[in-house]
């Protein structure tokens, strides 16, 4: 991108600009995955769709890579490129909660962490991500799958209305009366249409919960797997909890000598009595005796955020991710194959179920093209030494690999990889074609492909 343009660009905005040589460039040019080192023409801190729009102009002026930064959590670092123009959004992190209706508004670059303390002030809450440093948009854009779903849906199922900046700088709102088909495709299709600045969501009665982790032998996993399997089928719904290898860290409920070593986890949220989540648990205990476990009554927003210490940014990540209708013994024999394999305490191995409420939406009600699935399963490969991402890389491959005849084809486009993309149409799932007709409609172009991308 040439100076001018830039410079252009830069006396046109209301929010800084950085380029490469401004003092801060090295600081704004870091991503949250370490293993990605690129160096953006320049960043700019958005502060409104004016800005937004400028961005998009300019980069689509230039024939420069437009790349959006949300929440900044994208494990293949599609919020930056090499040579690109970056919108980020962090500044536009505002949440307005609204309890009389039970709704929220949302800014494109807010965490989960925000909204669940604005939420949560309120005793409310929608469905968010695992970890809470995650971004609202790019999970609920993806579709969004988290604690609350067997109960309330995917995100994008308590998405009532978006704010956008499409491709030729227009800003619209998509809901279910205006711009619908575009609306349809936010709700599962990612990034691709445009830049969503703001999301009004439906919120949900959801206070203190009873969870927390389980860890168990790994001798007794395959009973734990499958056992977890037969409940979840006709599990209540306020149950959303889900199993996990991972390796134990440092926890005050974890015995000392069993520290680093790696178990069969369950990950309870039960959002309702906790003497009701405490059968819950006891039906896995009368399976295996827990080595240790942690549950008990917390803010929702408590769970969300246990595992952030875990994942704090400059990690190096790599990631594969399935969808399965059902975890097969022959499935959990493979798994209890791998997943004790994982290489360090950061790294771990979730099996997240999604029916219950996820299977009240209509397949093609929304563009999240895998209503049919059961479960959606992720091998999160992460760890901080640089000098191990041959070998780690390598598990998450050779895991993936042995893993896939069982699954119903693609993954969930928020825990993919670069390398990914060449199955968009399977990752996208059954609603592909429809989601390649509202691309042409609205980004024709493709300036918006710096992502999973649908190509129009």
């Amino acid at each position: 991108m040439s100076t001018s343009v830039i410079e252009s660009l830069r006396s046109s905005l209301n929010g800084a600009l950085v380029a490469e040589g401004d003092a801060g460039y090295e600081t704004a040019r870091v991503v949250y995955n370490a293993m990605i080192d690129r160096r953006p023409s320049a960043i700019v801190r958005c502060q409104g769709t004016d800005d937004v729009a400028a961005v998009i102009r300019a980069a689509a002026e230039s024939g420069t890579d437009l790349a959006i930064r949300g929440g900044g959590h994208s494990v293949p670092g599609f919020g930056t490129a090499d040579g690109a123009l970056v919108a980020d959004l962090g500044d536009l992190n505002s949440v307005v909660v609204d309890p009389a209706s039970s709704t929220a508004e949302v800014g494109g670059g807010a965490t989960w962490g925000m909204f669940n303390e604005a939420a949560g002030a309120h005793g409310l809450a929608t469905t968010g991500g695992i970890i809470s440093t995650t971004g609202v948009g790019g999970l609920t854009l993806g579709g969004g799958i988290g604690y609350l779903d067997r109960a309330y849906g995917l995100s994008c199922d308590s998405l009532l209305s978006a704010e956008v900046v499409l491709a030729d700088g227009r800003v619209v709102t998509a809901s279910a009366d205006e711009e619908p088909d575009l609306f349809w495709a936010l709700r599962g299709g990612g990034g691709n249409f445009g830049v969503v600045t703001k999301f009004r969501f439906q919120l949900h009665p959801v206070a203190e919960i009873y969870g927390g982790p389980i860890f168990f032998e790994l001798s007794d996993g395959a009973a734990i797997l499958e056992y977890f399997v037969s409940y979840i089928r006709t599990a209540p719904r306020e149950f959303g909890g889900f199993p996990a290898f991972q390796i134990a860290p440092p926890l005050p409920f974890v015995p000392e000598n069993r520290v680093g070593e790696p178990f069969v986890a369950l990950v309870v949220c039960y959002n309702g009595p906790a003497s009701e989540g405490e059968k819950i648990v006891q039906g896995f205990r009368d399976v295996a005796k827990p080595v240790a476990e942690g549950v008990g009554v917390m803010p929702y927003a408590a769970l969300n955020s246990a595992f952030d210490p875990l994942v704090p940014p400059g990690l190096q990540h790599y990631w594969k991710a399935v969808f399965v209708e059902s975890l097969t013994p022959e499935s959990i024999a493979v798994h209890m194959k791998d997943g004790p394999r994982v290489p360090v305490v950061n790294s771990t191995v979730h099996f997240y179920p999604i029916n219950g409420a996820c299977h009240d939406v209509a397949s093609h009600a929304t563009a999240f093209g895998h209503r049919d699935a059961n479960f959606a399963v992720v091998i999160a490969g992460m760890w901080p030494d640089v000098t191990d991402n041959a070998a780690n890389t390598a598990w998450v491959k050779d895991y993936y690999a042995a893993v896939e005849p069982f699954s119903q084809g693609g993954g969930y486009v928020n825990f993919l990889s670069e390398d990914d993309q060449p199955q968009a149409s399977t990752n996208y799932g059954a609603n592909y074609d429809r989601l390649r007709a509202v691309k042409r409609a609205y980004d024709p172009r493709n300036v918006f492909h710096v992502n999973q991308n649908i190509a129009p």
